[in-house]
């Protein structure tokens, strides 16, 4: 272990959650979020992630209060795992693979990793109500932008027959080996979006940015059955009525808001 190691923490007046996904993206380390504060450990110099930060703070027009310093090592990874907390979602458990699992729920593990998605921001738990309620056994299921891979892992719970994608090989390969640590069942995966879609689906997921999804709605569309379920999400409120109007063709079932963060259920007409 190395005498010493450098710690960032990041706090935006707003949007903590924007920053957090970004923080995600840009490294491989655990991230730790306390009192509206993002924080990151490395045994390197985390300069180059302090400037992305200032450089999206100002492109967003987002202030944001900054330090970085360098301190002496101590076992600050068993100090980050004890911050983790499993959580209870509908009939899903979701934890760590160090936290025991609990008896009476429907078990899943998801160890905090690059891709994003650990069942505690808002659009992914509002993502497993929705599938706790509309997923059935033997519905067939696509998560596009699968990340983590938590909401295949749900539905398969469910007893669902799940494909996933992404455009990031990353997160695919993460999904997978998530799978495999829980036991569940991929039946298709590939690395793109919802236009390579080949059928027609009982429930499609897409847990990601409003902007994306307004891009490949009609790949979204098309991929859902008659009468099947939409469920979309990464929908903050400035983006929820453009996201409603481009899905007019689609009946809105639920609109499940958390926070600044709307999961819209729709189903095809």
């Amino acid at each position: 272990m190395q005498e010493f190691y450098y710690e960032l923490h990041v706090t935006p007046v707003s949007q903590l959650s924007v920053f957090s996904e970004l923080l995600f993206e840009m490294t491989q380390n655990a991230i730790e979020e306390k009192d509206g504060t993002i924080i990151i450990r490395d045994a390197q110099p985390l300069d180059d992630i302090l400037w992305a930060c200032e450089q999206f703070s100002t492109k967003l027009n987002i202030p944001i209060k900054t330090s970085l310093e360098k301190k002496k090592n101590e076992d600050w990874i068993s100090k980050y795992k004890n911050s983790i907390n499993p959580i209870e979602v509908g009939s899903f458990y979701i934890r760590p693979d160090w936290v025991e699992k609990k008896e009476d729920f429907l078990d899943i593990i998801i160890n905090p990793a690059l891709a994003f998605g650990s069942g505690h921001h808002e659009t992914t738990s509002s993502c497993l109500i929705a599938i706790d309620k509309y997923c059935k056994k033997s519905d067939t299921l696509l998560d596009v932008g699968c990340g983590s891979g938590i909401l295949s892992i749900a539905a398969q719970k469910k007893d669902a027959i799940v494909d996933i994608c992404d455009t990031d090989e990353v997160a695919v390969e993460s999904a997978k080996e998530n799978f495999t640590l829980n036991n569940a069942q991929i039946h298709k995966s590939w690395i793109g979006s919802a236009n390579g879609v080949q059928k027609e689906y009982d429930i499609v997921i897409a847990n990601i940015i409003a902007d994306v999804i307004l891009i490949i709605n009609k790949d979204l569309k098309t991929a859902v059955k008659p009468n099947g379920i939409l469920i979309l999400s990464g929908i903050i409120d400035k983006y929820f009525h453009k996201i409603e109007e481009k899905f007019s063709d689609f009946t809105t079932l639920e609109n499940i808001e958390k926070g600044e963060w709307h999961t819209l259920v729709l189903q095809r007409k």
